[in-house]
Formats: structure tokens, sequence, C-alpha cells
């Protein structure tokens, strides 16, 4: 881009500042907040520690060998390319038989295929809350449905505490207070929660906020939107998600599915009743002005469906539950000194451990070095005080390399008190 001059106007007037200097000071101050992040590259011999690939799928032999099969077994004049939006000439015979399938697995109605799940959260969130409408939304549910909440027509967005009913129960119950027709059903209250959360790795108790909506909605107009992205494959029955491991899949308004973690695909689909369904079809601009997802991306997810479905993704889940209690226990038996703030948070079933610390940059620079990939989370991207280490662990990790992963967080541990010493 060519730049000409500018004059200006008064001997006091200052130099107007341009986009660009105005683009930079906003990255400079989040670099003095160590919160500037970056594009990385990790070199592929490091030890996956970080990713959400929890059943190893992306790199399993048993899931290319179908997919291949999968890609091979079509016509030759069948498209690659989806050629557009699906309500124009993206839509196939393929995908909504794909969709059926997907719902049929969740013991769901419908199912409504979404680029992503950041597409779908968005494309729900924007469109189905109503004029008047109330959404009561966990404080760390994520970013998608924000944005999502952010352009709806809802009247109000009430954040409660973190998977506390109790707190759920007091901001609803402070808005009928507020609003009496609340109770008499005369709005929709729509209650949104992830199941498995992605930073802390904690499950969601949702069958406590389902007896908290009952005793204070008794006229059944709240309404739960449960996004499972971190869940699907994972929890439930044959990694169904968490939703159908407590059996409660028929109080949820929608279920948000997404395939880009545990499941090695891309696109995300949400479970709905067929009116839900055909809403969002004229409604959820996120699905009506893109382009559809490629044959390519289906067959990953026809793939993956397959592989639970029948059963043959069992094994990895329990390998997985098999590392999680190992690598629990070795971070059990850490030495932790005064030097660093340094705590373990982690629900028994999740393969995700957030290891909170006061210099979580330094914990995963140290890793790194020596060979396993975790990465610091820090703010914008979690609340201000929360900052960790987040590990992932995958069906494909072994013992050896998790010893070796504790083995480096001690001995960062052990230099953290020696440089504290040292300077005593």
């Amino acid at each position: 881009m060519t730049s000409r001059s500018c004059t200006v106007t008064g001997a006091s007037s200052p130099k107007p500042k341009t986009l660009v200097d105005t683009l930079t000071r906003a990255l400079v101050n989040r670099e003095a907040k160590s919160a500037r992040r970056r594009l990385t590259v990790l070199p592929r011999t490091a030890v996956d520690f970080s990713s959400n690939d929890f059943l190893s799928l992306s790199t399993s032999p048993a899931f290319r060998k179908r997919y291949l099969a999968h890609l091979n077994g079509t016509p030759e004049s069948f498209p690659f390319a989806s050629g557009g939006s699906r309500l124009l000439d993206g839509n196939s015979a393929y995908a909504e038989d794909l969709e059926r399938f997907v719902a049929d697995f969740h013991d769901a109605p419908t199912a409504l295929l979404f680029n992503s799940g950041y597409d779908a959260n968005v494309g729900v969130m924007s469109s189905i809350p109503q004029p008047g409408d109330l959404i009561l939304y966990d404080e760390l549910v994520h970013a998608s449905a924000r944005e999502g909440m952010r352009l709806s027509r809802a009247a109000a967005r009430k954040m409660f505490a973190h998977s506390s009913p109790a707190a759920l129960k007091d901001v609803l119950a402070a808005e009928i207070k507020k609003d009496a027709t609340i109770k008499n059903g005369a709005r929709n209250v729509f209650i949104v929660v992830e199941s498995l959360y992605s930073m802390d790795g904690d499950v969601a108790p949702i069958k406590e906020f389902i007896q908290v909506v009952d005793e204070l909605l008794p006229c059944n107009n709240g309404y739960f939107i449960v996004d499972e992205a971190h869940a699907t494959g994972v929890f439930g029955p044959r990694g169904a998600g968490v939703v159908q491991h407590l059996g409660v899949q028929d109080r949820m308004f929608i279920r948000v599915h997404t395939f880009g973690k545990a499941l090695a695909s891309h696109g995300a689909m949400v479970l709905c009743g067929p009116e839900t369904r055909d809403y969002l079809i004229n409604y959820a601009r996120s699905l009506i002005y893109t382009t559809a997802l490629g044959f390519p991306f289906l067959a990953s997810i026809r793939t993956a469906y397959e592989l639970l479905s029948s059963g043959e993704t069992e094994s990895l889940r329990t390998r997985v539950q098999e590392l999680i209690k190992y690598l629990h226990q070795r971070l059990n038996g850490l030495q932790v000194n005064k030097a660093v703030t340094f705590e373990v948070d982690h629900f028994p079933t999740s393969p995700i451990f957030s290891l909170r610390t006061s210099q979580p940059r330094r914990l995963a620079s140290a890793c790194q070095e020596a060979g396993y990939v975790v990465r610091a989370i820090m703010p914008p991207t979690i609340p201000e005080g929360s900052e960790r280490v987040r590990v992932c662990l995958h069906a494909g990790n072994t013992e050896k390399e998790i010893d070796g992963l504790v083995r480096t967080i001690q001995s960062w541990l052990d230099g953290s008190l020696a440089t504290r010493e040292a300077k005593l």
C-alpha cells in the first residue's frame, strides 16, 4: 500500500496517528502484559501434551485406512468441493445422510452441520433467543457463545459463577424477582454451559442445574444449550458425551458437538428438534452465508463416527483413562517449594490438567525445551489471576513420556527454588 504526504494545518496541530500506529500500539500494550499471542511451529519430534487429539485418531492407522476407503469409494464424478452455501449448491445427499447418522448416534431428533464449533455457537446464540428473552451463562463458556450472545436479540444476559448451581439459582431468582412473568412462562430463559470445560477440564453439574431450573421455572420455559466440544469422543457411551452419560438428552434444547478435537476431523453438529433445525436454516447467518464443507471433511466426520459406533475407539478411551490416573498420581508426588506458586487442578476422569502457577510461561518454556509440548494459558483467554499451564493427555502418550514431563516439571520447581535462594 503506497503512502501519501499529509499536510497538517495549524502550528500546534499534532501529526495524526495512522491506523498502523494504532494497531502497533495495541500489540505493544499486550506485549507489556505478557499477553501477546503468536503463531508457533514446534518440532514434530516433540511429545504432544497440548493438542485436543485426545484419542490420537489424527495419527491412527485405522482412521487413515477407513478414511481413504471413503474417498476412494466415491465415483470419479463426485465433487470434492461443495461449491457453495448449503442453501444454494453446497448441499448433498451425503451431508444429509451424515446428519441423520450423527443424530441417531447421539439419540437426538435431528442434527444440523456447521463448518466449525465457533460457527455453530455463534449461529445458535445469535438467532435463537427472541426479543425479551433472558440468557444465563457460565462465566467460563467459550468465546464463540459469548460472541453469539452479543449479537442476539435477548433482553438481558446474566453471568453466573462457574459450575455453581447455587449461583445459577441466585441469578435466576433475582431476575424472577424483577419480573414475575418469567416464572409464569412469558419469557424464555436460556441456560448456556459447556459439559467439559476446555481450560479447567472440569465437568459441569448438569443434573444439579436441571434441578434449579425445574424448581424456579415450573412452566417449562427454561432451555439448556450445552457445548459438548471437549467431551465428544471421550465421555459417555461410546464417546457420545456427558449429556448422554447422564441420560438427560431429552432435557437439552440444543447440544453442540464438534469434530476438530477427539474426532480428528473438522466441523460441528447442532443437535436439536426439527423445528429448531429448520429455524436455524432460515436464520443462522453463520450457516447461510458461508460455503459448506466439502466431501473430504464430511468423509472424515463419517469415519470418526463409524469408529465410535463400532466400538473400535473403546480401547483408546480406556487407555486415556489409564494415563489420566497415572499422570494424576505422578503430579501428586511432586515436591513443591515456596519459591513459586504451583497447584494441580484436575477433575478425576478428564484428560485436561490445569497446572496453576504464577510463572506459566517459564514452566511451559522449560517443558518445550525438554521436548514436551505444553502451553501457557494467559489472560485474556482466561480470567486474570487464573494463569496456568494446560496439559492434555492422549491415547498415544506413554508412561515413559509422562515420567519425562513430570521430571521436567520437578526440575523446574527445583530450579525456581535455587534461583530464589541465590537472590537472598
